[in-house]
């Protein structure tokens, strides 16, 4: 009974060919709508997460604070009001995994006949630890190194690209303003970091060789910032409370003066930047959806148009002992075969339009089962849905009045 129904659902709209791919188009590209604004979505979600995951976890950063010289205000680390005495107090803290203390700054490398600007950080081995970054090749530096002020460096991928190209960089020397330096090993991929920078583009030298070789420093074991990394993220709060109230009490601030220093919460930053991609995609498969919702209109319309047109051939199934039910449900077959190849078609045109966008262009697109799930079911079921009032419609008519419509 259900086969010979589903044949004649087919044949039905066989019938009007033109008017049932016109009926399905809607459907079609509401569901490769969906499927590629949520593909997109989701891979910005993943973008994002690599981002964060390459920044580190559980991290603030301290910054020295500003200084002020007839009228002129410099920013954040304009005055060096951290020491690396305020990191090691810090480390007591309960909660706090690890410190760094960092002394940044940028310089020519020089290697043979090539050279190259680049990022210089000035840290301790902690520094690797904080930021989750280990070493590909060769070996990391050791506090050893940083007692001793060794001229020693970690490079990162992008900068032995440029200085060394296909060679091996680990145990070559370099020279940094004029001092040379020995590459101890290379850094893991970074890749681009929240800000758009490229984190590969660095060298990590001792933080006592930044201080008295490469950069100087105005005071004796004052740093430009500290990089702080809690046990977990519930420990932040009480971790950035006991900082601010430990640094004021060592930097003698009294009740009421503001801070020689900033502290920056990265997680928040991160989370904040994760949230919005959240949104963005929800905003994105909402608007995406609307085209669904037009779709199952469409089929309603559709419908409602055959069951006019098939007045009097409804009246005669029932003269003939067609029940209420067998009707109903042979206008919903049609409505359900509309609406279920129409999702066929648009997920491999959304699917298909994904890969595309994901080889002609950098960005980054996702197609996970879970949305094209999501995305098929809505779309049944909102085919279903419109297709039920047109099939109850035609179940509902009067065999006498069907029979006698023109």
């Amino acid at each position: 009974m259900k086969l010979a129904m589903l044949g004649e659902a087919w044949r039905a709209m066989g019938a009007n060919r033109m008017r049932t791919i016109l009926t399905m188009l809607g459907m079609v590209i509401g569901v490769a709508a969906v499927v590629l604004m949520m593909a997109i979505g989701q891979g910005a979600q993943f973008s994002i997460a690599q981002s964060i995951n390459a920044m580190g976890s559980n991290l603030f950063i301290l910054l020295s604070g500003s200084s002020s010289a007839g009228g002129v205000r410099t920013g954040s680390g304009g005055a060096l009001t951290l020491t690396v005495n305020d990191a090691n107090a810090i480390i007591e803290i309960p909660g706090v995994l690890s410190v760094a203390p960092i002394h940044p700054g940028n310089a020519q490398i020089v290697y043979g006949a090539n050279n190259w600007n680049t990022s210089i950080i000035g840290s301790t081995p902690s520094y690797l630890d904080a930021r989750s970054w280990p070493v590909t090749a060769g070996s990391p530096f050791t506090a050893s190194d940083v007692r001793s002020a060794t001229r020693v460096a970690l490079i990162g991928r992008t900068t032995a690209q440029n200085l060394f190209g296909d060679e091996d960089p680990v145990g070559k020397t370099i020279r940094i303003r004029q001092s040379p330096f020995t590459i101890l090993g290379v850094l893991a991929f970074k890749g681009q970091g929240m800000d758009g920078r490229d984190q590969d583009d660095t060298i990590i030298i001792p933080l006592t060789t930044a201080q008295r070789t490469v950069f100087g420093t105005t005071f004796p074991g004052s740093v430009r910032m500290i990089m702080v990394q809690t046990s977990t993220q519930e420990m932040m709060p009480a971790v950035e409370k006991a900082m601010d109230a430990l640094l004021r009490q060592r930097h003698r601030i009294r009740e009421g003066q503001d801070n020689d220093f900033s502290l920056r919460n990265l997680t928040a930053v991160a989370d904040s930047a994760a949230e919005s991609t959240r949104v963005m995609s929800m905003l994105l498969g909402a608007v995406a959806s609307v085209s669904l919702l037009v779709g199952g209109i469409g089929i309603m319309n559709i419908m409602l148009v055959s069951v006019t047109e098939r007045t009097r051939e409804i009246g005669i199934r029932m003269a003939i002992g067609a029940r209420e039910r067998d009707v109903l449900l042979q206008f919903l077959l049609e409505a359900i075969i509309i609406s279920v190849v129409g999702c066929f078609i648009g997920l491999l045109l959304g699917i298909g339009s994904a890969v595309l966008i994901n080889i002609l262009s950098d960005t980054m697109v996702i197609i996970s089962g879970s949305s094209v799930l999501v995305a098929f079911s809505v779309a049944a079921t909102v085919g279903i849905f419109f297709g039920y009032y047109p099939a109850r419609k035609a179940a509902r008519l009067d065999p006498i009045v069907a029979l006698r419509y023109q």
